[in-house]
């Protein structure tokens, strides 16, 4: 079996019972039995290894191509035990516009622990190089960022990195593995919020780390298993059971995020609307040569004429929410909402303005998405 779709369903077997049962159970025991005081068994403690969650870890290595994954507590938690991986004095180049919760963690935490941080536009190669030092450790960079959805080429950063003994760290979760493998294209390690896609309904904090290599694997587990925010067996189930239906969903939410997103650059409701999904941009043209779709996500800068807090608040089936993923249509305005904590000046220079919309496109019909949006807007305009 090795097609895409079919693995999204079958999994490695793991094989740890008898009973016929076609998934994995949930296993919620803490502590497995040994066979003998001096046997070395596959489980022992569920913090070190559960098999539920092995389920799921092996799936997902699987469909990244990657040697081995890892299921962490949250996305949060899995950045956090990726950048463990460095020590005090480690110099490492991050996307300029990375999640904010990554940039809290990275300049809250980890540069009081003595690691240095670069924020760049990794798009720009020249930038990337002028930011190397005798110190840097790696470059990490969401493909995808977020709300703008630039689009950096992971294998031109993949090149540079390898050419500088760096490694690449690739937060895959707007695409998932079913519109891109960044591993394929050069990265190191690949990150997701499973929380978002993989899981796909809203009702899961999950995070996943894949490692191409043997040794990386090895470090990463160390990671997930001294620090101990490993995913919880009924948790691991579920992103089981999203992973299932993972390109039907995504197949018909990109297309409803396409038809809203022509929809608005055809409007003279929006002065901009950011898709990769559009051609006549460089976003357009990277995301056509190493993805194999352009997502679920798209922002838009409403004109003037409309007010975009009006317009947001009235709003009726689009839920007034952050995060994405889910097969709820969600709407948000980043200036006042996940990006609030960022003082104005700092929002207003990387084109966050209270103009801004974020859509995170679900399952509903499109009539009725464009319907929802068309009365919004004749709220608020002004």
């Amino acid at each position: 079996m090795t097609e895409f779709n079919t693995r999204l369903i079958h999994g490695e077997a793991i094989n740890d019972n008898s009973t016929g049962a076609i998934y994995t159970p949930v296993y919620t025991s803490t502590t497995f039995a040994f066979p003998t005081a001096d046997s070395s068994p596959r489980w022992d403690y569920t913090r070190s290894g559960n098999p539920t969650r092995d389920y799921l870890e092996k799936q997902v290595a699987a469909l990244e191509g990657g040697e081995a994954a890892f299921a962490f507590a949250s996305g949060l938690a899995a950045i956090h035990g990726v950048f463990s991986l460095f020590a005090p004095g480690d110099h490492v180049i991050v996307g300029d516009t990375v999640y904010g919760g990554t940039w809290r963690l990275l300049n809250s935490y980890f540069a009081t622990h003595g690691l240095t941080i670069t924020a760049v536009d990794t798009r720009d190669l020249d930038a990337i190089a002028a930011a190397i030092t005798p110190q840097t450790k790696a470059i990490y960079f969401e493909t995808f960022t977020n709300p703008l959805l630039h689009v950096t080429s992971v294998k031109k950063v993949a090149a540079l990195a390898k050419k500088h003994h760096l490694l690449t760290i690739v937060d895959n979760t707007f695409l998932t593995p079913y519109l891109q493998q960044p591993l394929a294209l050069g990265a190191d390690i690949v990150l997701h919020s499973a929380t978002k896609y993989l899981n796909g309904h809203s009702d899961v904090l999950a995070g996943i780390v894949v490692a191409k290599t043997p040794a990386l694997a090895q470090r990463v587990y160390f990671a997930q298993n001294a620090l101990g925010g490993v995913l919880s067996p009924r948790d691991a189930d579920l992103v089981r059971r999203g992973i299932e239906t993972l390109s039907v969903r995504m197949d018909r939410e990109q297309a409803n995020a396409q038809f809203l997103a022509e929809f608005f650059n055809d409007s003279d409701a929006a002065d901009t609307v950011f898709y990769p999904g559009l051609p006549g941009t460089d976003d357009y043209q990277i995301a056509q040569a190493e993805t194999n779709g352009a997502g679920a996500v798209f922002a838009v800068y409403l004109n003037q004429a409309y007010d975009a807090e009006t317009f947001v608040n009235h709003l009726q089936l689009f839920k007034l929410a952050v995060s994405l993923g889910s097969v709820s249509s969600l709407a948000e305005l980043p200036y006042l909402m996940t990006h609030a904590e960022l003082p104005v000046a700092d929002r207003l220079a990387t084109g966050i303005t209270p103009q801004l919309v974020r859509f995170a496109i679900g399952l509903e019909d499109q009539k009725d998405l464009l319907a929802d949006i068309q009365q919004a807007l004749a709220a608020a305009k002004q």
